[in-house]
């Protein structure tokens, strides 16, 4: 087996909590008592296009939430979908430690809105570890599509063979392994550490 020479890391659901997944949204319709199935209506219709930078929070917010006058603003609104950003600490100290290793290139592929992606960037100091940032809203592809995949192994120019791709979702591994990347099913951080040495990958 070729070693290890890159890692491409998914954020939500292994280095963070998801940005604005199903569980993140619902919290979200409960705080501020809106109509859950006319929101999520909306938000099905515009999902693909804010995940891909085609529109902003702002334009997203407009067409989802305040269509209609609300009893909050725009400002509390967003202000709460940043809140509910976490991260997981266990896993971004495995993620320090390699990239402070210097054996790694890191990366990621990942699924975000332009403006939660940058805040989470930003908010948990995500230059610090990655040296690239294949986010589906910088390059208007999203997982499990395998132009992105295809697209960061371009770019970066890493041999498949030499990679690792981690994510918690197994239809966003398909697409690396085909490909020729070793991957990494994310379900906790012990777990996550477990199998990354059983594939050569330690600080």
């Amino acid at each position: 087996m070729p070693k290890i020479s890159a890692i491409f890391w998914d954020l939500g659901g292994v280095l963070l909590s998801n940005a604005w997944d199903h569980n993140q949204r619902r919290e979200a319709m409960e705080k501020f008592q809106l109509d859950a199935a006319e929101f999520e209506d909306r938000h099905e219709m515009l999902a693909s296009s804010f995940e891909r930078g085609k529109i902003n929070l702002a334009d997203y917010l407009d067409r989802t939430v305040f269509y209609r006058k609300r009893p909050f603003t725009v400002d509390a609104f967003r202000e709460f979908m940043y809140s509910l950003s976490l991260p997981d600490l266990e896993a971004l100290a495995i993620a320090r430690g390699l990239a402070a290793s210097g054996k790694y290139f890191m990366g990621t592929i990942n699924n975000e809105s332009m403006d939660l992606n940058d805040y989470r960037i930003a908010k948990f100091g995500l230059r610090e570890i990655f040296d690239v940032f294949v986010s589906s809203c910088f390059v208007r592809l999203r997982k499990p599509d395998e132009g992105i995949y295809r697209l960061a192994l371009e770019v970066t120019q890493m041999p498949p063979a030499e990679c690792c791709f981690i994510d918690d979702r197994e239809l966003n591994l398909e697409a690396a392994k085909r490909l020729g990347m070793s991957t990494v099913r994310m379900e906790n951080a012990k777990q996550l550490q477990t199998d990354l040495a059983r594939l050569g990958i330690s600080a």
